[in-house]
Parts: structure tokens; sequence; C-alpha cells
């Protein structure tokens, strides 16, 4: 993804056609390879290439999981996974997604084994006897339920689906992404909640002044801003960024831009706009190196994106920009004082638009740095009165 990936439309359908560019959406149709880049707009070693010619042997014990999609669905589906785990306990959890969230994942120990898959265009890598169970968490089929179904499992957890005659529960449209992955799993006996968002990393990362500009350590936590989007439909102005860049920086606070390889030149335009206090990460973190940086951060500044749910996940205070999709469907379902959602939309806009959100391009500059002041003063105050 470039932070958050390229969005799929927001129309209910009854199949999973493959979305031009789609990943995470309430719709339900199927995701297409590639739809929110498995870097997550990072570079993580080992998401391309060899790791996914990987195959994973399984057993009739096994529950393998689909959600073949980018950074913000895998954050989204944690409650989820967690709910299978109290669900089948004992049982080795097999998620299939794009190998760099996916390692990530089992590295936080949310999941046991990856399968490399991005989308729905070739067979699952597996091999076993059958006999295991099978949760789809991608969509609600037909196409994802046909790939878990080639497994030969003893059980398909899924969405319910006439044109294969699956009989799940009902997909609802406006249902929010954490809410909908949930309700699915508690069918099947796992209890879960977006409490279960929550992720705590290894070494236990708190948010402290770490992050240098030129080779200073910051007295203040930094503030992460987080530029980019995949889909031009998501893109808020490169020089509104500067402007809000420069004025956090004026304020005292150290500026981290961060990106995808794909956004290193739109981040340093930035960065050199804005001026001192401002500096780039963009092209430069693997996926556990931006998840630090977004924990240690005093603030992040971000569209809707999968970085996003990285805050979220960490309790890392946010300002997020909404538009063309509503934040009833993607936005943080937990600790609403630590977010603040700016959306102007009165219902989804066009995902696939060749220019900007209406929406989004709604919002101003001086709304966002007087969101941004109310939470950094908010939790300066908070630290204060622990301290």
């Amino acid at each position: 993804m470039s932070g958050g990936g390229t969005r799929a439309d927001d129309s209910e359908r009854a199949d999973d056609n493959e979305r031009p560019g789609g990943s995470e959406r309430a719709d339900g149709s199927e995701r297409p390879g590639g739809s929110e880049r498995a870097d997550g707009g990072v570079h993580v070693p080992g998401s391309t290439g060899a790791a996914h010619a990987k195959r994973v042997a399984g057993a009739p014990g096994d529950v393998l999981v689909l959600r073949a999609l980018g950074l913000g669905d895998a954050l989204t589906g944690v409650p989820a996974l967690r709910g299978l785990r109290r669900a089948f306990p004992g049982r080795r959890l097999v998620l299939a997604a794009p190998a760099g969230p996916g390692a990530w994942l089992r590295e936080l120990r949310v999941v046991d084994e990856v399968l490399p898959t991005s989308g729905l265009g070739a067979p699952l890598r597996w091999e076993g006897p059958g006999g295991h169970v099978a949760v789809n968490l991608h969509g609600r089929g037909p196409q994802s339920h046909r790939l878990l179904s080639a497994t030969e499992p003893e059980r398909l957890v899924a969405f319910g689906c006439p044109e294969i005659g699956h009989p799940g529960p009902r997909w609802v449209r406006d249902e929010h992404e954490v809410d909908r992955w949930c309700r699915l799993v508690r069918t099947a006996g796992g209890e879960c909640s977006a409490e279960d968002l929550r992720l705590a990393l290894p070494g236990g990362t708190e948010r402290r002044g770490r992050v240098t500009d030129g080779g200073r350590v910051a007295a203040r936590a930094p503030v992460v801003v987080h530029p980019g989007a995949a889909s031009v439909a998501r893109r808020w102005p490169a020089e509104r960024w500067t402007a809000v860049c420069r004025a956090l920086a004026v304020m005292g606070y150290p500026v981290v831009l961060t990106g995808s390889g794909d956004e290193i030149a739109v981040c340093e335009q930035i960065a050199r706009a804005a001026g001192a206090g401002v500096h780039s990460a963009a092209g430069t973190l693997g996926l556990g190196d931006l998840a630090e940086t977004v924990g240690m951060a005093g603030l992040l500044v971000c569209g809707d994106t999968g970085v996003a749910h990285l805050a979220t996940a960490l309790g890392t205070p946010s300002v997020l920009l909404f538009g063309p999709t509503p934040p009833m469907w993607w936005g943080p379902s937990i600790d609403h004082h630590l977010h603040t959602v700016i959306w102007h939309g009165t219902g989804p806009g066009d995902p696939h638009a060749a220019t900007v959100d209406a929406a989004l391009a709604s919002i101003g500059v001086d709304e966002v740095l007087e969101a941004a002041r109310g939470l950094l003063e908010a939790t300066t105050a908070r630290t204060a009165t622990s301290s």
C-alpha cells in the first residue's frame, strides 16, 4: 500500500469479482492481487519473490484463514484472528496473506504460520490431507469461498453465499470492518470485539522522543505525518501537507514523514519546503520499524490508510483525514478520545476518481492543525498528571 492501498468501489456486489485495485472496502467483493500492497507502504524484506513460492503443509487440526490483503486489512482483522484462537484453542493458526503483514503478525504471535498470498488469482499453496477448518476473512464469495473449499476443509466458516450454496450469516453492507469479521467469528464460537485490536510491540515500545533530526535526540515525541495514498481520490494536496508540517515544526515538534518507495520524492519535497525540524524517512522503514516509529510518536497525522490502523492498535493519538470512504466503515473503533476524525462527506464517494475526493479536498489546513494541537495538548496534560 502507499499507506493504505487502492480502495475498491463501495457498491455492494453479490459476488467477488476482482476489483480494480480494490483493497479494504465494506462491500465484501473480492480484492485483487496487489490490493493494498504487502509492504504497508514501506520496504519489507522477503515480501516478494521466494516468499510467495512458499508452500505450507497442512494438517487436519489446522485453522486456515484467508485475508490476502494489505496492512490496514491485516490490522482490522486482528480481533477476528484472536477470536479464532479462542474458538479453536491449541490448533495451529495459518494466515493466507501477503508475506510482509503476515510475517509481522506471526512475530507478534497473532498467528502461528503464514501462507504468502496476494489476492485471489491463484490456488492457495496449501498441501495436506484436508480435514482442517477454513475461515474466509477476505470477502463474502463466491471466489474466495471456492479458493478455500479447494483445500478440502472439514468446515468452512464464511458469510452466506447462495452461488455456492454456503449457508453462513448474512453480509451487512453498512457495518464497520472490525465488527463485521468479529460477528462472523462469533458464529463459530470465538468471542472477540474491537477491544482485541490492541497490539504490544516487542520490547514494550513507548512514546518517547527518540526519533532524531540531524543526530539530535528530540526533546518532544515526534509527530509522524504520512501524506501518501495509492489512489488519487485519497491524496490530500502536497502543499497542504507542507503547511501542516511547517506549522508543527514551528510549534516545536520534530516531524517525521513516512511513505513507500514510490513516495520518496513527494515526501522529500514536503520536507524541503517545510524547512527545519521536518525530515523524511520515506522508503527507509521496514514494517517493524514503521510500527515502532508510530508507536513512539506523540501524534500521527494521515489520511484513511493502513498506517492509521497502526496508530489505533498501538494507542498513538491520531488526526485522520477521511474521504472518499466514510469513517463509519474504517475509522478508529476504540479509544475515541485519542483519535480525531475529520470527515465532511455525506456518504461514500468514488475511490477511483481521477481527482481528489471532494469531501477530502474540503478539509482545510487550519482544522487539521486545530485537531493536532488539541490532541498534543491533551496528551501533554495526561503525561503531566501521571508523572
